[in-house]
């Protein structure tokens, strides 16, 4: 009996999650009342509560939903026992743009974090959670780095925080770009190619070295 309700919370939660999606990319998330995905996934708002505290905790949880593998992979590059740092970051990279590309729902919920949801205060929870995110990958890329210089792989003089924040430019651009313009470029094909040109400047770019400081 207890497995059975467990199990019909876990269905609950993730019924709850799924209307949200659909709620929150149809209507915007600051347009979207926790009584919408109610309505949605055909649940009480008291449901909802004993779920998620709020709407921030809500959209938290669906974003996971998708972000977790991929920051599963990034992470795997910045870790001392990963002897091709480099390689797993290439890899990394191109999972999330084709993933973004091929897979519908991490197209959708990209979509609704990118184009649909309007960030209206500097202290909003939601604004908050995604900053943090933010934060999360700069510092995963800047592990990867610091790994990959140790391995020999990238330039001993690179500047990891500026290089690290421009991989994550190109990463967030593209996605972004190509969510507002989908037909414009065919990202899962490409994907390989862009990120071999983000590494390319990491590697040679004179730009990114960190400048010698004379006495």
């Amino acid at each position: 009996m207890a497995r059975s309700t467990k199990l019909e919370a876990t269905e609950t939660r993730n019924r709850i999650i799924d209307a949200a999606e659909k709620v929150f990319h149809a209507q915007g998330v600051s347009r979207t009342s926790l009584e919408d995905v109610a309505h949605a996934s055909g649940v009480t708002r008291g449901a909802i509560y004993w779920h998620f505290k709020n709407k921030a905790d809500l959209f938290d949880a669906m974003s996971q939903r998708v972000k977790l593998p991929m920051e599963a992979m990034v992470q795997a590059g910045g870790e001392a026992s990963q002897a091709d740092p480099l390689g797993q970051m290439r890899s990394s990279l191109i999972f999330v743009l084709q993933e973004t590309a091929l897979n519908p729902r991490s197209k959708m919920v990209f979509d609704i974090i990118f184009l649909k949801c309007e960030f209206v205060d500097a202290n909003d929870s939601i604004w908050s959670r995604q900053q943090e995110g933010c934060m999360k990958a700069l510092a995963n890329f800047e592990r990867t780095m610091a790994n990959a210089i140790s391995r020999q792989q990238l330039p001993h003089d690179l500047d990891v925080a500026l290089a690290s924040r421009a991989v994550q430019a190109m990463l967030v651009g593209l996605i972004n770009s190509w969510l507002f313009m989908p037909g414009s470029l065919d990202l899962a094909k490409e994907a390989p190619r862009l990120v071999d040109a983000c590494l390319d400047m990491v590697r040679y770019a004179p730009t990114l070295r960190t400048p010698v400081v004379v006495a």
